[in-house]
């Protein structure tokens, strides 16, 4: 029982002497480590961490029409240096020369010695200093330059020897400045992302790649790659080139800059659009900054801003009426001299083409801007009771508006197009009244963007063809195309082709003989149509409260070939004008004279056709000189001619429609005429002569001092060209 009592008592101060106090200790240090002093162990924990980080990709470019660049990423580098990365036999036998290098060429504000002794204290760890590993050289340094630096003493070791580090960043560079500012757009943190780079970035943006990346320091977010090659390697985002045309986006901007510069309204817009394509060729968008004092590309009020259009509108008031039979151009239409009663709200006309008219053509109505006489008619021929007839009245005139697709968004590759607005036949939660239609007639309570417009007017431009408008044409890797984007038709036809060609006849003479009138040039012909509308209005039996207007221009160019269809939408013009004629329309033509006088393809070739047929007054005749020269230039122009000479030189002379050359004597003693020659064959003839020849003038001979036939004994003659 002893030795029994002896081994248990054992037993218990192993027990209760060793085993629990150490039990104790451990949960004590648990309970410590991770709830005491869990933070500081979780922030060692992430000083030291490792793990799989992205590597960001190389961002596409983006491409005008031609190739020129509209958005590149330009790679730079923020440099730190680890002073710990290195032995220190390595770091202290190159501290001298790379002191005096950093001082020189990285940052100046120190002398070589400055630098020296900096660089002797990051490696001092006296006193418990804990130490620096990331310390910052440089922010934003050039690919150039920071070769040069990885060149230095001591870092041309490498990063993991040397203790360099580079930290790859890029910036998004536009090398045309604020062209198309607003359409090329951006992407950036915790915004919305904007134009083509946020509808693109998913193509332009790539794929990460990983890499397993240490953490340099506890208080940055510097990671160090801890090996040359990535474990998944990123992939660069591929490239997107846009139909937009770098001189006609150029023109545009010019123009609308200029015109808002005269006006000084709120904001404007510009659209220049391929007819054939629906391609877009330059967008133009400027808004007045807060501070009032410049116009900036800030917003797409091109593709966002949905307003009531005005007078523009009339064209597809005029197609229904046409399409649906109720008039010809020909037929009369009273337009009261601009007045008129719609019940117990009065309209009337903008333009004092009106103000002493009575019955007029609907043609002229529309040219002269009417709106008393498109209302007049739309009234009597679509404002009829709802008697459930869809086919009838406002619902046939709506399903006309359909037809042109002016309820639908043009769906171009922007994000935040606004939707138009078409009111619901006879719908009470539409505000559908007895005036709606003959309002809406004149471009009134009903809403659409810019380009939805100019969609429209490009149709009828395109001979009835309605094409989506867009803005990219392709999607490039490595200069290959992977994605073509062909144009797209919406529709094939948005009216009759006799409905088309009528509504192009009426666009022709509003510039002819309308409201656009005096925007007409000698140079080549346009269409178009001039719009201007209240805006922030209100209307009563007492009349109407108007707080500004909206002008506006919509068209193509040239009238008989149309190439490139446009809009200009000035809101708000505050200074040399209202009108659309006035303000709008001088921008549109401003751009269409400009894109005319600098786009070759505007212009027919000069040898479209058969060869013409050359008669005596278009030949070169009597014209004198070398006989060899002579033919080379003839041949050369491809212009047949007749006569073998025997002589140096020869004379052309031309009988209806053949050109001869024939042999030209010259006496050797004698003074020969040179009247029709060029100067160097002149001074060829008479100084083999012995004639010492003095000029005047440029051009051909004609007229010489010393008369033909005189003897030659050394003169001097004096040549006058002209």
């Amino acid at each position: 029982m002893d030795i029994k009592n002896e081994v248990l008592y054992r037993v218990y101060f192993l027990l209760f002497g060793l085993l629990l106090p150490a039990a104790g200790f451990l949960l004590y240090s648990t309970v410590n480590i991770a709830i005491l002093e869990g933070e500081y162990w979780r922030e060692q924990g992430r000083e030291n961490y490792v793990k799989p980080r992205a590597v960001p990709a190389e961002r596409g470019n983006i491409y005008a029409k031609d190739g020129s660049l509209l958005a590149t990423s330009v790679p730079y580098f923020d440099l730190y240096f680890d002073p710990f990365a290195s032995s220190e036999e390595d770091y202290f036998a190159n501290i001298d020369s790379l002191s005096y290098l950093l001082a020189t060429y990285v940052d100046n504000t120190y002398t070589a010695g400055g630098f020296r002794d900096y660089l002797y204290n990051l490696r001092d760890t006296s006193n418990n200093r804990r130490p620096n590993r990331n310390v910052l050289l440089k922010k934003s340094v050039s690919f150039a330059e920071k070769a040069r630096i990885e060149a230095f003493p001591l870092f041309n070791l490498g990063q993991f020897k040397g203790g360099l580090i580079a930290k790859k960043l890029s910036e998004r560079k536009r090398p045309f400045g604020l062209l198309a500012r607003r359409t090329i757009g951006y992407v950036r943190e915790d915004q919305q992302p904007v134009g083509l780079e946020g509808r693109f970035d998913s193509i332009l943006g790539g794929q990460a790649g990983t890499q397993m990346m240490i953490k340099v320091d506890p208080k940055s977010d510097l990671w160090l790659p801890l090996g040359n090659l990535s474990e998944v390697e990123p992939r660069s985002g591929d490239d997107i080139v846009t139909t937009i045309d770098v001189n006609l986006q150029d023109i545009a901007e010019e123009a609308l800059l200029a015109g808002m510069r005269r006006h000084q309204p709120e904001w404007g817009t510009a659209i220049v659009m391929d007819v054939e394509t629906g391609a877009i060729r330059a967008i133009a968008n400027l808004g007045r900054d807060d501070a009032g004092e410049g116009y900036y590309e800030m917003y797409n009020y091109a593709i966002a801003m949905a307003t009531e259009p005005g007078s523009t509108f009339k064209l597809a008031t005029m197609m229904a009426l046409l399409e649906d039979g109720h008039v010809k151009l020909t037929d009369s239409v009273d337009i009261e001299k601009g007045r008129t009663i719609f019940s117990d709200i009065e309209m009337e006309d903008a333009s004092s083409y009106s103000f002493k008219l009575d019955s007029i053509t609907v043609q002229r109505a529309f040219e002269i801007s009417s709106n008393v006489g498109m209302a007049k008619l739309v009234d009597r021929y679509y404002n009829l009771p709802d008697n459930g007839d869809q086919n009838k009245g406002a619902y046939q005139y709506l399903q006309r508006m359909r037809d042109f697709n002016l309820d639908l968004p043009t769906n171009i590759e922007l994000e935040g197009e606004a939707n138009p607005y078409l009111k619901n036949a006879y719908s009470e939660e539409d505000d559908w009244s007895l005036v709606t239609l003959p309002w809406m007639a004149t471009g009134y309570e009903v809403r659409l963007t810019p380009l939805q417009t100019l969609t429209f007017y490009n149709a009828v431009a395109n001979n009835g063809r309605m094409m989506k408008p867009y803005l990219v044409e392709r999607v490039e890797r490595n200069g290959e195309t992977i994605d073509l984007i062909k144009p797209t038709v919406v529709k094939k036809a948005i009216a009759s082709k006799s409905t088309i060609e009528k509504a192009r006849l009426l666009l022709e003479g509003v510039v002819e003989r309308g409201t656009a009138s005096g925007l007409r040039t000698n140079q080549y012909r346009f269409a178009g149509k001039t719009g201007t509308a209240q805006v922030n209005y209100s209307r009563s039996s007492r009349g109407t409260r108007v707080g500004g207007y909206q002008a506006s221009f919509a068209g193509y160019f040239p009238a008989d070939k149309p190439k490139y269809s446009c809009i200009v939408v000035v809101y708000k013009p505050r200074e040399g004008g209202i009108y659309g004629s006035d303000v709008a329309g001088p921008i549109f033509r401003e751009i269409a004279d400009k894109c005319f006088n600098s786009m070759i393809d505007l212009h027919d070739p000069l040898n479209d056709g058969p060869r013409p047929v050359l008669y005596e007054r278009n030949l070169p005749g009597f014209e004198l000189g070398d006989e060899k020269d002579i033919r080379v230039v003839l041949d050369y122009l491809r212009i047949p001619y007749y006569g073998d000479p025997e002589t140096p030189m020869v004379i052309m002379t031309a009988s209806s429609d053949s050109l001869f050359i024939q042999n030209r004597s010259m006496s050797d003693n004698k003074v020969p005429s040179v009247v029709g020659m060029g100067l160097r064959d002149a001074v060829f003839v008479l100084e083999n002569r012995g004639l010492r020849v003095t000029t005047e003038g440029a051009g051909r001979v004609v007229r010489q001092s010393i008369l033909p036939g005189t003897s030659t004994r050394g003169q001097t003659i004096k040549l006058i060209l002209g």
